[in-house]
């Protein structure tokens, strides 16, 4: 089967948000799977996320999409595979392309983080890739072709190894946010002998000055109204009721940071820590600030992918995936996360049988190949 990818991709670095990883991982989970890619070369997916003008933006789209058609029909792949906002998308390319025979599919994995409703431009594909368990009932009630499937994650097959712990740490690496920092805060606070090691980027510096606003009153007008048209009035008066909070990192939690790892770090951390944690909360105005809401993240099929002892926050379906007594484990608030780290310090064998597991649990049901299976039973193409 060969798949047209419109999966981020991009030759440069951008100033929004981590991309670069997707590309790698969908097109060797492809590879492996014993498929083929395609793709045009000539389009910064990437760049379509990137603040710009909407005249700047309609012309990127307007390039962009020409090219990817035209090369759609040329190279005439079986499926074509995206990983776009609502922003990038061309709704008359999409029908495009599938008046071509071509089924059109796209993920998209930060619904229930960006979304209270699946946006309309989703209802342009063929088929609706979900991760989130949490996210099913947006595309429901739309009424939008959708299948939920795990988050696709990749890596070597010399990696799927289990290692040794040479650490005895509980590793996190996140970039910051006021919702992670207030779980380790909390953590430290109630267990001040954790051995935690904190990387990523954000940590250092939190406080420091913010430039100057420069937007006029009709522009932050404009702004408020629509923020209160995607998130909600509630969220617009948590909005209004947290503005100017910073809290800066504390000190005890600095103490345990050690910098941002690059790949080879990142994956040696997660294989080799004592404990690799997830947290799959998330800063949102529409939920209290007390009690955040979560999701499945990418990490938590990545960590026991590696041969991680993986430690998660529970999220909605997260059991759907994993035994989470004998794969993974979970913790729903700071008293269980430290309950479930004394536990794990002092049971080695069951650490070993959970990183056996969890790694075992993932290549047999929630590869990229499982997930392209699944798909082409859906088109009736196995």
């Amino acid at each position: 089967m060969k798949i047209f990818l419109s999966f981020l991709q991009s030759e440069k670095q951008h100033n929004i948000p981590a991309y670069s990883f997707w590309q790698y991982y969908i097109k060797n989970g492809i590879e492996e799977a014993g498929h083929t890619w395609t793709e045009c070369r000539d389009v910064d997916w990437a760049l379509g996320l990137v603040p710009k003008g909407r005249e700047e933006q309609e012309s990127w789209k307007t390039d962009a999409w020409t090219k990817t058609v035209d090369l759609v029909k040329r190279s005439k792949p079986d499926l074509f595979l995206s990983y776009l906002y609502p922003e990038q998308i061309d709704v008359a390319a999409i029908a495009e392309i599938r008046n071509a025979g071509i089924p059109c599919i796209n993920f998209f994995c930060d619904n229930v983080r960006n979304f209270r409703k699946a946006p309309a431009e989703y209802a342009a594909f063929d088929l609706n890739w979900v991760p989130e368990y949490g996210a099913l009932n947006q595309y429901k009630q739309a009424g939008y072709p959708h299948i939920n499937l795990p988050m696709p994650v990749w890596t070597p097959p010399a990696e799927r190894v289990i290692h040794p712990e040479n650490n005895e740490q509980l590793t996190f690496i996140g970039s910051h946010d006021g919702q992670r920092q207030q779980l380790l805060e909390s953590l430290l606070e109630r267990a001040p002998e954790t051995s935690l090691g904190l990387y990523g980027r954000g940590w250092v510096n939190e406080s420091a000055a913010l430039p100057a606003n420069r937007n006029t009153l009709g522009s932050l007008l404009r702004n408020q109204l629509r923020f209160v048209r995607a998130e909600g009035a509630a969220a617009y008066m948590r909005k209004l009721q947290q503005h100017g909070r910073s809290t800066p990192v504390n000190e005890a939690l600095l103490s345990r940071y050690g910098g941002s790892p690059d790949s080879a770090q990142y994956q040696a951390l997660t294989a080799s820590s004592r404990i690799t944690l997830g947290i799959n909360r998330f800063p949102s105005f529409r939920f209290p600030a007390d009690r955040p809401h979560t999701y499945s993240r990418l990490r938590d099929l990545e960590a026991p992918l590696m041969g991680a002892c993986y430690l998660t926050e529970y999220a909605p379906g997260i059991e759907q995936l994993f035994d989470i007594d004998t794969e993974i484990r979970t913790y729903r608030n700071t008293e269980e996360l430290a309950e479930q780290i004394a536990r794990l310090n002092h049971d080695a064998a069951l650490r070993l049988h959970m990183k056996q597991n969890g790694q075992r649990r993932v290549l047999a049901n929630h590869t990229i190949g499982h997930s392209i299976s699944k798909i082409k039973v859906h088109f009736g193409l196995a």
